[in-house]
């Protein structure tokens, strides 16, 4: 499923070396023979922003979902490398003639980690009564429902359990890493209703339980998150013997890409993402500073400009949640496309990224593969088209003053947010305040801190545009909290009871009917409609899109880095080779 990115992981060598995104992907594909590694030692990342919560259900950013995925499991994983589902949780599966019930099989071998029995009751749990309980605000309920019918999960026995699906639904087993979550631990806070205050950033850490490779130790706000080796975690090496090999995994928390770098060359971190004005201070280097520049293709992620067209009345006040005015402006169509043309992003990729990117049009990445629609609706920078596409709009300079008024005379001008710690988002959100210059808007940018950020988008709704991205994936069907109108990260009006405009109703069934189809080709005919709706009637304006580079310190085992999987997909059996 799609998550708010806080950090992304840029900028591409692939425009030097003239090879298309899927033939360069292809050369890079490693061989995977992990080897039997040492125990001991320690992983330190950083991260831009601290976590919002410990919790994976209400979890919708990446500075909790990076953590969080270390601790928790699903049923099923897909392999970073191959991107096939293979067992997690569960040892095997079967599947009914219809493709509507699915058996699964769980493995007896699993602990959480503060020593229960791992069993068929958690996974029933986690469906019936977190996922799908309308008390719990989650992303995940909008991916396990199809056209407003939800999966029947019931337990056959301890280690057995039964998905019965009102349709057929195709990207089932990928769906099911979906994080398992313990019933002895959480069920009391649901019962009382306290879920959704359970597992807070403000919670004992010695009270997250989770069945993955590490547990929670210590967090201190604004410094570190720390993770040690989960002794009970139930995979084990060719030898045996139990994973993980490392003691630690640490979250250093840095708002400022720029102090990262300077740790990560001081040796304090272990990984960096690379920006693309940081590719020619790093590389040369590699050598130096016992590192190693990983480019994995382009990433799978997106940045775009988001347009606040939420209608809706606070409960609260009565009051509607965003300026009518502003929304006027932002709902018409030609406003929008005016904004898409003036938009350089040829400029963004020559300043922000270096040089090494790709200007993104659409809702998927090149690097997404099958899905990815190359045809979609492209809007070319110019400005006379913009200011011609405005003043049909009844936009146009009435005072002589340099800010255009609309129809009724009203000065364009609205605030342009993004979050604070994002470099490359602050200059991109420079140039796009300078480009909607030259058209006579007035922006207001203000960067913000990340969660800030990320409340504004999903809870009080009090923004006019923001700059911000989502992870991506090769899976459409994962997206749908983000652009099924009744999606939780339907950002630029979300949790519709009703779709609001004809498109969005379209875009509904798209993805409503795709999942239920499971001849390829015919979903790919759907999704590539999806993506060309959205190119054209613009609710995001996408900007620019980076390859995934990074750099690792060459002091690790069993990395075999991917565009898709990352550094560490695998992180379970990387290890420390030597000691620096």
């Amino acid at each position: 499923m799609n998550f708010l990115k806080q950090i992304r992981l840029p900028v591409g060598l692939v425009v030097f070396l003239f090879l298309s995104v899927f033939d360069f992907a292809q050369a890079q594909e490693p061989v995977y023979k992990p080897e039997s590694g040492k125990f001991g030692g320690q992983l330190v990342l950083s991260s831009s922003s601290d976590p919002k919560s410990f919790n994976p259900i209400l979890a919708k950013e990446t500075s909790t979902t990076a953590v969080t995925g270390l601790i928790f499991e699903g049923l099923t994983r897909t392999n970073g490398i191959t991107q096939e589902v293979e067992p997690n949780l569960a040892t095997s599966w079967q599947i009914s003639k219809d493709g509507k019930e699915f058996i699964f099989f769980l493995r007896k071998d699993v602990y959480w980690s503060d020593g229960a029995p791992f069993t068929s009751a958690d996974v029933v749990f986690t469906f019936n009564e977190l996922i799908y309980n309308p008390e719990i605000p989650n992303s995940a309920r909008d991916i396990f429902t199809v056209e407003g019918k939800q999966f029947k999960v019931e337990k056959i026995d301890d280690f057995t359990v039964k998905f019965s699906l009102p349709t057929v639904f195709a990207p089932f087993l990928m769906s099911m890493s979906q994080e398992i979550l313990p019933r002895h631990k959480l069920a009391r806070a649901v019962k009382e209703g306290k879920f959704n205050f359970t597992w807070g950033t403000d919670a004992a850490v010695e009270e997250v339980t989770g069945t993955g490779p590490f547990r929670l130790t210590k967090y201190l706000p604004g410094e570190t998150v720390v993770l040690d080796r989960n002794p009970r975690y139930w995979k084990k090496d060719s030898q045996y013997r139990r994973l993980p090999y490392l003691d630690k995994v640490v979250f250093v928390i840095i708002q400022s890409p720029d102090v990262a770098l300077l740790k990560f060359l001081e040796g304090q971190i272990d990984y960096y993402g690379l920006r693309g004005q940081d590719y020619p201070i790093l590389k040369p280097k590699e050598k130096q500073k016992n590192f190693t520049v990983y480019n994995t293709g382009p990433g799978f992620g997106s940045d775009f400009l988001v347009f606040n067209l939420n209608p809706d009345i606070n409960p609260q006040n009565r009051r509607p949640f965003f300026d009518e005015k502003k929304l006027s402006w932002f709902g018409n169509l030609k406003f929008r496309r005016a904004i898409a043309c003036a938009l350089d992003k040829k400029k963004m990729i020559e300043i922000v990224l270096n040089g090494l990117g790709f200007v993104q049009d659409g809702p998927m990445s090149p690097s997404s593969g099958f899905f990815y629609n190359p045809n979609v609706a492209k809007y070319e920078y110019n400005l006379s088209k913009a200011k011609s596409l405005l003043k049909e709009a009844g936009f146009i300079d009435r005072n002589h003053d340099g800010i255009i008024e609309d129809p009724q005379g009203r000065k364009v001008e609205f605030n342009l947010f993004t979050n604070s710690g994002n470099t490359e988002r602050i200059q991109i959100a420079g140039i796009v305040r300078k480009d909607l210059q030259n058209l006579g808007i007035k922006v207001n940018f203000l960067p913000l801190e990340f969660n800030n950020l990320v409340t504004k988008l999903d809870s009080t709704y009090d923004w006019d545009t923001i700059i911000i991205g989502l992870t991506g994936g090769i899976e459409p069907h994962f997206g749908k909290n983000v652009w099924h109108s009744s999606g939780h990260l339907h950002m630029w009006h979300p949790k519709q009871s009703q779709p609001q405009t004809e498109w969005e109703k379209r875009v509904d069934v798209i993805f409503d009917q795709a999942v239920q189809i499971l001849d390829r080709n015919l979903r790919k005919a759907l999704y590539d409609e999806w993506q060309e709706i959205i190119s054209e009637e613009l609710p995001v304006i996408h900007t620019v899109i980076s390859a995934s580079i990074f750099a690792v310190r060459n002091k690790f085992g069993n990395l075999y880095p991917t565009s898709f999987g990352g550094a560490f997909h695998n992180i379970e059996e990387i290890f420390v080779k030597s000691r620096e």
